[in-house]
């Protein structure tokens, strides 16, 4: 069983990385887990869609023989990052529109390993 207290302290402590404004950890079945949803948000409906479009990501690379290092949802004035969190859960990262992607996927990967301990 996860430790949803653990990692919750996990998750906030990587929301104090410069550009990220939030961070969820969701079921790879799409149950929400732990972490900062948007205000307004219905929870459940919000976490099952980011484990449905990392599904079809994959589906659809693995066609083309590729495996999928992550996604970039581009909105108007911030962005989203779907990633892989081990082999049970996915990370969605919100953050700020001129965010380096790439640099906070990076920043996050210092995490996971504690994160997979926790769950």
């Amino acid at each position: 069983m996860a430790d949803t207290a653990a990692i919750e302290a996990i998750l906030q402590e990587m929301e104090k990385a410069e550009g990220l404004e939030g961070a969820i950890l969701v079921s790879r079945n799409g149950t929400y887990i732990a972490g900062t949803v948007p205000k307004g948000v219905h929870v459940e409906t919000f976490a099952a869609m980011f484990a449905i479009l990392l599904g079809a990501a994959e589906n659809s690379t693995s066609e083309l023989k590729e495996v999928l290092d992550h996604v970039v949802i581009n909105l108007d004035s911030s962005k989203m990052i779907v990633v892989h969190a081990g082999p049970k859960a996915l990370m969605v990262l919100r953050m700020e529109k001129a965010a380096d992607s790439s640099g906070i996927k990076r920043t996050v990967e210092k995490y996971m390993g504690r994160i997979e301990e926790n769950l």
